[in-house]
């Protein structure tokens, strides 16, 4: 057994300042790891300090598990707050993942603005994540597995124990003759975290007695390549960007991993997770590399990547608006269907109004101009997107087209208006 001494005074200065009225918030499962975490922080002095312990309900023992808890930080004087959750039970994502899902959502329910999360992940946790993410095919920065400190809900998350062996920590609870529970799905080889800690790590270690060692420090390695590679996405994304969009012939000018990688960062911006390489070779053969007249799409099922012109932009799927007409009567706004937005004044409008979406056919005699248009001519005059066009709303007033979203009105629509002393905008949505 390497190492039975945790180092406490490094564990103290390790800590992240909390800002005032903050608290540290410790992951307590009742398990061997949280249960020295716990008790490493109270000795080192660490404070304030508020357990929490979530409740998943997967196993018959759980509630005895929560009576441990209880139990432990009522001899630390410790206040514990204990979260239900409910995991799904068929999710593509499997069980494991499913319950990781549900218990960090508890955890972000939990906390308070500057809160630090202090979860009891070790090296040999390290280890299997390295390992299962190189099955998965991650790229450097999922091999860069876990960090010691990164941003989490309204504050931070820290893992202090992530250089020690799980070892150590057995032999640091022996010592002080802590008690803990097991959970039986830890010995469950069905579980694929469970098949590498119980059957492939033990075998690399009879021939690479420090693999998790060798494995943290890749992990360290590559989360140093992912931060540099980040500083780049960042700079790039600076050039590429104008405004919500990004510029497909500066894209095209990137090399494929360069342009591949910003963006991942750039889709990881608005919230949406990395494609897969087979996805980004898509994007560059079916959307960047179309005819520059092509207004192509790809559906990533998250999100779709969409090609107008020389702006690459990224929205959630946009679900088809509705055919049928809608009677603005009273109030001062319309709330559109199908998140179009809204249309908004001052006031309810001076008489009866019909909205409607584009149906195609559809013309008008702009106020400034001379000769009627169709509503194509007029969307591809002020550079509207085609997705855009079919969303958006039409104004009709005693059956005649009078207003076409924010693109253009008839001169009869802006005299009405004046004489009416009202005035109309489109409040647009954020995926429109």
């Amino acid at each position: 057994m390497t190492d039975p001494a945790l180092d406490l005074a490094a564990l103290r200065h390790a800590a992240p300042p909390l800002a005032p009225g903050a608290t540290y918030r410790v992951c307590f499962s009742g398990g061997l790891d949280s249960t020295v975490l716990l008790h490493a922080l109270v000795e080192t002095g660490v404070a304030p300090l508020t357990a929490v312990h979530i409740h998943h309900g997967l196993q018959a023992v759980a509630d005895n598990w929560v009576t441990h808890c209880t139990s432990v930080c009522v001899g630390l004087g410790i206040p514990l707050e204990t979260c239900c959750v409910r995991v799904a039970a068929d999710t593509a994502e499997g069980p494991e993942a499913a319950a990781r899902t549900a218990r960090y959502a508890a955890l972000r329910n939990v906390m308070q603005t500057g809160d630090c999360l202090v979860v009891a992940h070790h090296r040999d946790d390290q280890a299997e994540t390295v390992l299962l993410r190189l099955l998965r095919g991650a790229g450097s920065a999922g091999l860069a597995a876990m960090r010691p400190f990164v941003p989490f809900a309204p504050g931070g998350l820290w893992r202090p124990l992530l250089d020690t062996p799980r070892a150590t920590l057995q032999a640091w609870a022996q010592v002080r003759g802590l008690e803990w529970v097991e959970d039986p799905q830890n010995q469950d080889t069905r579980y694929r975290r469970v098949w590498l800690r119980r059957e492939i790590l033990p075998a690399l270690r009879r021939v690479v007695p420090q693999c998790d060692a060798v494995l943290a420090r890749t992990a360290a390695v590559l989360a140093e390549d992912a931060e540099l590679l980040a500083e780049v996405a960042t700079a790039d994304l600076q050039t590429l960007r104008t405004g919500v969009t990004l510029s497909v012939r500066g894209l095209l000018a990137l090399t494929p991993a360069r342009r591949h990688h910003a963006l991942r960062a750039w889709l990881a911006e608005q919230g949406f997770y990395a494609p897969d390489r087979a996805a980004l070779e898509r994007l560059d053969r079916d959307v960047l590399a179309a005819r520059a007249d092509a207004t192509p799409v790809l559906n990533l099922g998250q999100c779709e990547l969409r090609r107008y012109r020389d702006a690459l932009h990224v929205m959630a799927p946009l679900p088809p608006v509705p055919q049928h007409d809608l009677q603005w009567r009273q109030g001062a706004s319309l709330v559109l269907p199908a998140g179009c937005g809204s249309l908004q004044a001052a006031a309810p409008p001076p008489a009866a109004l019909d909205v409607r979406f584009p149906q195609g056919g559809e013309r008008l005699k702009p106020a400034n101009g001379v000769h009627t248009r169709t509503l194509k001519n007029l969307f591809q005059e002020a550079g509207v997107p085609p997705w855009r066009r079919l969303r958006t709303p039409l104004v009709w007033h005693d059956g005649v087209l009078a207003w076409v979203g924010d693109v253009a009105c008839s001169a009869q629509w802006q005299r009405w208006c004046q004489l009416h002393a009202w005035h109309l905008r489109w409040q647009v949505s954020a995926n429109t």
